[in-house]
C-alpha cells in the first residue's frame, strides 16, 4: 500500500517558455512567451463562465472563447493585464491582447503549448464531446 507522501508532495510542473513568433525580437534573439499550467479549477471556472443556456435549457458551450480564456490564463510573460502593452495594440483585456498581437498560426501554436502543459491533449474537442455525450 502506498503512503499519503507522494500526494502530499507532488512534482510540479515547471512554467514553460514557448517561442511563438520571432517577431517579438530583444538583442537579436526571439522573445519567449512564458506559460503556466491551468489546474482543473481555474478550468472548471472556465467552463462555467462560458457554457450558457438557450432558451429551451440546453446548455450551449462557446468553445472559441474558453480556449482564448484559458490561452491568456496561462500566459505569465508578457504580462498581458499591463495598461501599456494593451494601450500599444489598442485593446482592452487579456484576450483581445493575444488576439490581436498574435497572427494566427502564432496564436494556435501559444493556445496548444498551453493545453499541452496543463495536460489536455490534443484531441480536447474529442473529449468534450464525449463528455457532453455522457
Amino acid at each position: 500500500m502506498s503512503s499519503l507522501k507522494a500526494f502530499l508532495n507532488p512534482i510540479q510542473v515547471e512554467n514553460k517558455e514557448v517561442i511563438v513568433s520571432n517577431r517579438f525580437i530583444e538583442d537579436g534573439k526571439p522573445v519567449p512567451f512564458t506559460i503556466k499550467p491551468i489546474t482543473q479549477k481555474e478550468n472548471e471556472q472556465l467552463i462555467k463562465k462560458y457554457t450558457k443556456k438557450d432558451k429551451k435549457g440546453q446548455e450551449i458551450f462557446n468553445r472559441t472563447e474558453y480556449v482564448q480564456a484559458m490561452t491568456a490564463s496561462a500566459v505569465i510573460f508578457p504580462d498581458l493585464k499591463n495598461a501599456e502593452l494593451q494601450k500599444a495594440y489598442d485593446v482592452l483585456g487579456e484576450t483581445e491582447l493575444l488576439k490581436t498581437m498574435l497572427y494566427a498560426g502564432e496564436y494556435a501554436e501559444l493556445a496548444q503549448a498551453a493545453q499541452k502543459l496543463s495536460g489536455l491533449d490534443d484531441d480536447i474537442n474529442e473529449d468534450i464531446e464525449e463528455a457532453k455525450n455522457a
